[in-house]
């Protein structure tokens, strides 16, 4: 079972869908409505945090979830929200975007490596967000992906399953959305159970 974490999102359900369409059971809980605790008691085999309206640090359980997935070695993706949240946990810094962003189209660049394994760059995603995250030097997270002015794009931890995406790979504006999730799922070692879309 994938653990979604609902922070007040309205794209919560279009994430969850993505989820079902690439054939894994999903469970969405409001962040307001689970602990740490209860979150582990489920044993997800996978977390993903979702987008929200505030900062991570007003974001429920999400920092404090990132590092227990983190302890217990369970795979975790954070989008938009969520990103920003793996970022906290970690010693990032969240800070105001230098020109925030709604329902804007970007172009991502990549290595093509983690969750990006196989897509092009550069590739359009769509952007929500009027807060950006940097990374502390020295840390255990590595940036993957920017945009053309140098934005954090994305993030992933050296040794342990975790990442982060700044845009919304659910978003109607994202191509290759379902791919990049599909590789998550890969990176994670959880197979499919059910049907499957083309990614």
């Amino acid at each position: 079972m994938i653990l979604v974490i609902d922070n007040f999102d309205s794209f919560v359900h279009n994430l969850a869908r993505y989820v079902g369409e690439l054939g894994h059971e999903r469970r969405t809980i409001r962040t307001d409505e689970i602990s740490v605790e209860e979150a582990l008691a489920l044993t997800p085999q996978a977390v993903i945090l979702s987008p929200g309206p505030c900062g991570p640090d007003k974001a429920g359980i999400s920092i404090p979830l990132v590092k227990a997935a983190a302890a217990h070695g369970i795979p975790l993706l954070g989008v938009c929200l969520g990103h920003q949240a793996v970022a906290a946990a970690f010693g990032g810094r969240i800070l105001r975007a230098a020109k925030p962003v709604h329902g804007k189209p970007s172009r991502i660049y990549h290595e093509g490596e983690d969750i990006f394994a196989g897509l092009p760059s550069p590739f359009t995603a769509g952007r929500y967000h009027s807060l950006v995250a940097e990374l502390p030097a020295g840390g255990p997270l590595r940036a993957t992906a920017h945009t053309q002015d140098n934005v954090l794009m994305a993030l992933a931890h050296d040794e342990l399953p975790i990442f982060g995406v700044q845009f919304h790979p659910e978003s109607v504006l994202t191509e290759h959305g379902h791919a990049l999730l599909a590789n998550f799922f890969r990176l994670a070692k959880i197979e499919p159970q059910g049907e499957r879309i083309s990614a």
